[in-house]
């Protein structure tokens, strides 16, 4: 397969519902639709002894195999582990992740033949781990990650693709809530350049916590007409959420839902307006709005500079998420982009510019994307003597970036041990460990006030490199930069070939 023949894969690795675009031959993106025809596929894994099922089959068992299902998975990442056992056996995110891209990937190549690049999207506020997780879930699927891409900046890049008519001055604020996440970015668009201008989010907060409001409901009522709580056997909690869901995507179109539940043989029908739907949820719209006006304010920008309001994501559909928008900022919504397939195009389209770089064409656009959090390290406050974070690359500054520090080598001290940590505070304790990079192999003697001079490279796409130079010399030290919480090669080798065998 030549350069030119490569094709430009996108995969939207979602929450809840993950999708595939690539781009046609007038370099246009379109979705390709899985083994079963759907343009979307379910993110949920059901284990049926030695097999792994992915999609609308795992969804539809979650009534009588709770115990066996896994879903919501990319909110575990960064974790050593899944937050339950499944049929016993603990399994690190990144492996349930890659069941749902190896699907993708055979599904994908029925259709356009044998490929292993791809470009995979990620939250905006995903932090560094959270990244190489995901990269790392890619690998296990087969797949060659040619890059991973901001969710929001992918859904700025569909828009910017499909409004190409000649405005060239745009800023857009990306409000994106999906299943298991939200996140809000503001981007310029200007002569195809794409400069995302701050970013915020929550990797906490999407549809499913809309939907646990409504189970929490419905089993309180469950509790209070036949004495029973659902949510007290496995199989019950199952199918509490698929009636949870249902009507939650009911009361989107309709003022009034019923849900029927089945318990213990006994049947109960509750009727549930969109009014108490929206009072049971209120305070998590609240919590968009609030980092979404906070996400302005960083910018350096009041809403009258923002031109456009850009909602990406199946839970925008809810119609409470566009009133509260148009409240605050005082514009409409925009809805021209799909929400459920814009991030899945955004990603091709990035694809498609990466290989022409590889190719050594002219990118059709330039992407700048902002790191969501600020990095650091834990150093020891002079005054206190308590640990304290140094804050080195503040968030919402334009990647890539190079950033130094100076560290005091003491006389004899062959090692230095650095903690990297993610977040704004000041106390390490409230930020998000990394990992830690130790830097062995300090030549002694050296002069007196001698330091190490520690690079932290920041790329576009939010993965850290480090490099340690000894000032005043030209040695370079080799160093180990140990994540927390993330497979060893010879882990993620075994796992690949359990996946993709």
């Amino acid at each position: 397969m030549t350069q030119e023949t490569i094709p430009a894969v996108g995969i939207d690795l979602g929450t809840t519902y993950s999708a595939v675009a690539i781009l046609d031959e007038n370099g246009n993106p379109k979705t390709l639709p899985n083994s079963e025809g759907d343009l979307t596929t379910p993110s949920i894994l059901l284990f049926n002894e030695q097999d792994v099922v992915v999609g609308h089959e795992a969804e539809a068992a979650k009534a009588s195999r709770y115990g066996s299902i896994a879903e919501y998975t990319k909110r575990d990442l960064g974790k050593r582990s899944y937050h339950k056992q499944i049929e016993g056996f603990e399994y690190p995110p990144e492996a349930l992740l890659a069941f749902i891209l190896n699907k993708l990937r055979r599904d994908t190549a029925q259709q356009i033949g044998d490929f292993k690049q791809a470009v995979i999207t990620v939250p905006a506020y995903f932090d560094e781990t959270r990244r190489k997780a995901t990269q790392d879930a890619g690998y296990l699927a087969g797949l060659d990650v040619l890059d991973i891409i901001n969710e929001p900046t992918a859904a700025a890049l569909a828009y910017g693709h499909q409004q190409d008519d000649g405005e060239v001055n745009k800023t857009v604020l990306v409000y994106d809530l999906g299943g298991g996440t939200f996140d809000v970015t503001i981007v310029q668009i200007e002569n195809r350049e794409y400069r995302a201008l701050a970013t915020d989010g929550d990797v906490q907060l999407g549809g499913v916590d809309w939907d646990q409001r409504l189970v929490d409901f419905l089993a309180d009522q469950c509790i209070q007409q036949l004495g029973q709580d659902p949510r007290n056997e496995p199989n019950s909690t199952g199918h509490l959420w698929q009636v949870a869901r249902t009507l939650k995507h009911s009361l989107t179109e309709a003022e009034e839902a019923v849900a029927t539940i089945e318990l213990q043989q006994q049947t109960l029908t509750i009727t549930v307006t969109r009014q108490q739907f929206e009072e049971l949820t209120a305070d998590l719209l609240e919590r968009t709005r609030f980092t979404t006006s906070q996400t302005v304010k960083a910018a350096g920008l009041e809403w009258s500079n923002i031109s456009h309001v850009l909602l990406v994501g199946g839970s925008t559909r809810m119609p409470a998420v566009s009133q509260m928008l148009q409240n605050e900022s005082q514009l409409i919504p925009d809805h021209s982009v799909s929400p459920d397939e814009a991030v899945a195009h955004g990603a091709a389209l990035h694809a498609g510019r990466l290989l022409e770089k590889l190719s050594g064409r002219p990118p059709s656009f330039h992407v700048q994307n902002v790191n969501s959090h600020t990095l650091g390290v834990v150093g020891m406050d002079p005054e206190t003597k308590r640990p304290r974070t140094a804050r080195i690359i503040p968030r919402n500054t334009g990647l890539p970036i190079t950033a130094r520090r100076e560290f005091r080598i003491r006389p004899g001290q062959e090692s230095i041990k650095l903690e990297i940590v993610e977040g704004e505070s000041r106390s390490p304790d409230a930020c998000e460990s990394i990992g830690t990079c130790r830097i062995r192999g300090i030549p002694t003697p050296l002069p007196d006030n001698a330091a190490a001079e520690v690079f932290f490279k920041y790329r576009d796409d939010g993965r850290l490199s480090v490099k340690v130079r000894i000032k005043g010399t030209d040695i370079i030290l080799d160093n180990d930069f140990i994540r927390e919480n993330t497979m060893t090669q010879e882990q993620l080798d075994i796992w690949r070939d359990y996946i993709t065998g």
